[in-house]
This record gives C-alpha cells, sequence and structure tokens, in this order.
C-alpha cells in the first residue's frame, strides 16, 4: 500500500524554521505516531530515512532535521547549541504537528535528546527507543578511548587511515563505505564541533560533562535499547542504560556497528515493529 507524505517547515525559536517530513497514519484508526530524532549533532535525518518503512496507514512515522542542520536552517550562532534548545524543539515540533500522543526514536545524539526530553516528563508519550546511545558522555569517551587504543597500539594520534579504519570497525561495518554517509561525517557542522567537538575521539564540547547515569530511574516509559556488536557505544555504555532504566529491554544486533539500521535494515526495522506492537496491545 501506497502511504502518502508531506514536508513542512514549521516555526521554532527567534523566527527560524526546521524542515520536517511526515509519511503514513491516515488511518482513522492510526497508532500513536514514531517521532525520530537523528544523532550528531547536526548529522541530519538522512542516514535514517529508511526507517520509512515502518510508515503504513496506520503508522505515521515523522522526520525531521535539527536546527543547524540538513534543510532546516543553520545560523551561525556557536551560544545557541546547548542541549536545553534541542530539547524546547521536539515540543515544537510535537505542537506545530499535532502529536499529541508520540513513540520516540533517538539514535545516537538523538537518543541522548530523547533522555532529556523524557526527564521533563511530557504528556503523550507512549514509550522510547534509544539506538546506539548513551546515558554518560565520560563513559562513552573512555570506550571510544579504549577501542582506539585497541586499534592503534602504541601510536597516540590517528591519522586519516586510522579514523577511516576506525569508521569502518564502529560506525558502520560496509565495504565499500557508503559514499553520501562518509561525505556527512566528513562535513564541518558547527553544531557537532560546539556541542561534541572536532572529531569523534575528542570531546571538548558542552557535551563534555553530560551524564544522566543517576537519573535514568525517573524514567519509567517503555524503552527499547539498540545497540550493535561493534558499535562505538559499547556492551559497557548500553549496560549502564539497561541498568538504569526500569523499563527497559535490550537488544544487541550481532555483526553490527554503530548504524544497524544502514547494515541489517530488515533486522532492525523487525525490531522497532514489535516494540511498536507491544505498546498497542
Amino acid at each position: 500500500m501506497t502511504v502518502s507524505a508531506t514536508e513542512t517547515f514549521i516555526n521554532v525559536e527567534d523566527g527560524y524554521k526546521v524542515w520536517t517530513r511526515s509519511i503514513g497514519g491516515e488511518s482513522k484508526h492510526a497508532r500513536a505516531p514514531l517521532l525520530v530524532l537523528h544523532g550528531g549533532p547536526g548529522m541530519a535525518h538522512d542516514y535514517l530515512e529508511n526507517l520509512e518503512a515502518l510508515a503504513s496507514d496506520t503508522q505515521k512515522v515523522v522526520f525531521y532535521d535539527q536546527l543547524g542542520c540538513g534543510r532546516s536552517d543553520t545560523p551561525d550562532d556557536p551560544k545557541r547549541w546547548k542541549v536545553p534548545r534541542f530539547v524546547a524543539e521536539v515540543d515544537f515540533v510535537r505542537q506545530a504537528l499535532h502529536l499529541e500522543e508520540v513513540v520516540i526514536l533517538g539514535q545516537s545524539w538523538g537518543g541522548m535528546l530523547a533522555l532529556e526530553y523524557f526527564l521533563t516528563n511530557p504528556k503523550g508519550v507512549r514509550g522510547g527507543i534509544l539506538s546506539n546511545s548513551l546515558s554518560s558522555a565520560p563513559v562513552m569517551s573512555a570506550e571510544i578511548q579504549r577501542l582506539l587504543h585497541e586499534m592503534l597500539g602504541a601510536k597516540s594520534i590517528p591519522d586519516e587511515n586510522t579514523v577511516m579504519e576506525f569508521y569502518s570497525r564502529h560506525i558502520l561495518r560496509i565495504d565499500p563505505f557508503p559514499k553520501k554517509i562518509l561525505e556527512k561525517m566528513e562535513e564541518t557542522n558547527q553544531v557537532y564541533e560546539v556541542m561534541w567537538g572536532k572529531n569523534e575521539f575528542t570531546v571538548t564540547g558542552n557535551l563534555k560533562d553530560w551524564d544522566r547515569m543517576k537519573d535514568l530511574h525517573q524514567i519509567k516509559l517503555p524503552i527499547q535499547i539498540i545497540s550493535g556488536e561493534f558499535d562505538e557505544s559499547t556492551p559497557k555504555v548500553n549496560q549502564v542504560l539497561k541498568d538504569g532504566l526500569s523499563n527497559s529491554d535490550w537488544i544487541m544486533m550481532q555483526g553490527c556497528s554503530h548504524l544497524p539500521n544502514v547494515e541489517k535494515p530488515d533486522e532492525y526495522m523487525a525490531i522497532i515493529s514489535r516494540f511498536l506492537d507491544r505498546l498497542n496491545t
């Protein structure tokens, strides 16, 4: 069955606009929409586009590009890129698109954003999916450094070749590496640099000390955790999530790394579909 798609720009703060795309959900018996929060920060939604496969007449899937990337406005304003404004943006999107009830999927940084949003106790959130994400930047940073040390050995500074090797081991285990995804990862993005840093390996931005481990117990929503066997979001990172979220389930996808939706899309979609079904029984 063909489902319809609608693209629109919505107002956020200070006259800026963000781009959104909604697919499916036309039936009067439609379930709570799935709102997708992309990673980065500043990566844009493109690498998650195949989640459109989850859309049907009874299931709406909603994407948006966070301010500062993709099709949304990209103000040159380093002081703007802080967690609270991105949390507020989720509400802007929900209100503008009339998402009274919603399930939220956050991938990587999108999962961090989802956690921050859940901790505001928003109304109408049925559940969440934390994909390849984290609850502590210091823990994640230490794990990335461990993976890097295992790869580099005595070398202390990664060069261009070792960066690509790290990506191919822990970000996306597909050969050849998809050109579009590589280009996105190599783009200079102000949001990423301000919040995370110059590269994946050294966290110098304002997320450097971000840590919600002690607050996870406050979240009582049903949560599906997804990670990859070789993910830079390692088992240690995801065990912290599982231990802290009392109503959670964790699936580690074998043979995958940080982008299992690209590596094993059918298996990834099946996990999400089962979770959505469970929320609606």
